[in-house]
């Protein structure tokens, strides 16, 4: 990792099928090793790691919405599919060698500690990766929206968003071939053009307390790293 670090403190969001590996389903036990073994080399490095995971490599709230589920409550195992992807992810962060403490937002001792801010940046500031489990606690909100409180609330200097996609694009560019990556957005721009970074909601409380959004490929392995250290090559940032 390079002497300069560009972001100390971050909120990485990543959606519950990467875990799942190609077929986005499940846990795959080698990704999930890839992605502890990144990060806990740029916390190693001294950044502080907050995690907020999606559930949908386990089930989706709202898929089951038209089959017999009823919203509230799908939304519900939703958000305890997220604490099953953040424990797992807490032990390989172990695994590869740093501290990892899951909370979540409903209480669910002595499954992981409640959260909250003051005990979550503490940890933080003692070395620890942060996983925060379990959205925003409240049904009719996804993680994408977690992930951004959670950002605000942790003072992160940006919100960190891994996919499958190495930045924002005119169009879907694994529909469209021709369509052409952003390197720098504005909060407008992505409004004018239409740009689905993140829902609404999540984009709204980014946007109103100027939280930086960078959205980049996590599956490439070595662009966490580079993301910290300032290489502006990755993915797209919105501010």
């Amino acid at each position: 990792m390079p002497e300069n670090i560009k972001y100390k403190r971050i909120l990485l969001k990543l959606s519950g099928e990467s875990l799942g590996g190609p077929s986005g389903k499940g846990i795959d036990e080698k990704m999930m090793a890839a992605y502890a073994q990144e990060i806990a080399q740029v916390a190693a490095a001294g950044v502080q790691i907050g995690i907020v995971i999606g559930g949908g490599n386990i089930f989706r709230g709202l898929s089951g919405v038209g089959k017999g589920f009823d919203r509230v409550r799908g939304d519900q195992m939703g958000m305890l599919a997220t604490v099953i992807n953040s424990i797992g992810l807490s032990m390989a962060i172990k695994t590869a060698g740093v501290d990892a403490e899951v909370f979540t937002s409903t209480p669910m001792e002595p499954i992981a500690k409640y959260y909250n801010r003051a005990a979550a940046v503490k940890r933080l500031e003692e070395g620890a990766v942060v996983l925060i489990a379990g959205g925003t606690g409240n049904p009719f909100f996804t993680t994408d929206s977690a992930s951004a409180l959670r950002a605000c609330e942790i003072g992160a200097d940006a919100l960190l968003k891994g996919t499958r996609v190495d930045g924002i694009y005119t169009a879907d560019p694994e529909k469209d071939p021709a369509a052409v990556k952003y390197t720098r957005l504005t909060y407008d721009k992505c409004l004018t053009d239409g740009l689905k970074i993140m829902d609404s909601t999540a984009f709204a409380l980014c946007r109103d307390n100027r939280m930086r959004i960078v959205v980049f490929d996590m599956n490439r392995p070595g662009n966490l790293t580079k993301l910290i250290s300032g290489d502006d090559s990755v993915g797209t940032t919105v501010e």
